[in-house]
């Protein structure tokens, strides 16, 4: 499984992340990147937010007005199928290797885009962690950073193991 990866994004804190031109990732995340509530997010296992291009395509044709970096995901990819990735799968992106560690819960802070985003995204399948929810991958997977490097629009992301 190949894709590439479209946008780079991080904030300060908070929804929408913006589009920077390269990221420096870090075992702590892309670097400028921060979080509104770090008991939750910007821990080693939830590094990095990763979300398919695709993915918010069909969450836009939900109803819901969202675009990369919208929804706070740090790479937003092409290529990939969200529903094909899965917990453990370890990624070369850009010359970085990240691995996906879990899916992640849509907070009330993505509710900016729309009434019932997060129960349009998320259902108790994804929570429990079955890849047969009609809904996995829609609100992202968080990452653990297992090699720093540099990753820039662009660049491939592809499945190692």
């Amino acid at each position: 499984m190949t894709g590439v990866v479209v946008q780079v994004s991080v904030s300060a804190g908070g929804v929408p992340n913006r589009a920077i031109h390269c990221g420096a990732v870090t075992l702590g995340g892309i670097a400028g990147d921060g979080w509104r509530h770090p008991q939750f997010h910007g821990i080693p296992k939830r590094a990095v937010l990763l979300i398919t291009a695709e993915g918010l395509g069909e969450i836009k044709d939900m109803g819901f007005s969202v675009y990369p970096g919208a929804l706070g995901e740090n790479l937003t990819t092409r290529g990939l199928d969200r529903r094909a990735l899965r917990i453990g799968q370890r990624f070369r992106c850009g010359t970085a290797t990240i691995q996906l560690t879990e899916v992640r819960f849509p907070c009330d802070t993505i509710s900016i885009y729309g009434q019932g985003i997060q129960a349009a995204i998320y259902d108790v399948r994804a929570m429990k962690g079955d890849p047969a929810s009609e809904v996995w991958g829609l609100s992202g997977f968080y990452a653990s950073v297992l090699e720093g490097g540099v990753v820039l629009p662009d660049d491939p992301i592809t499945l190692l193991v």
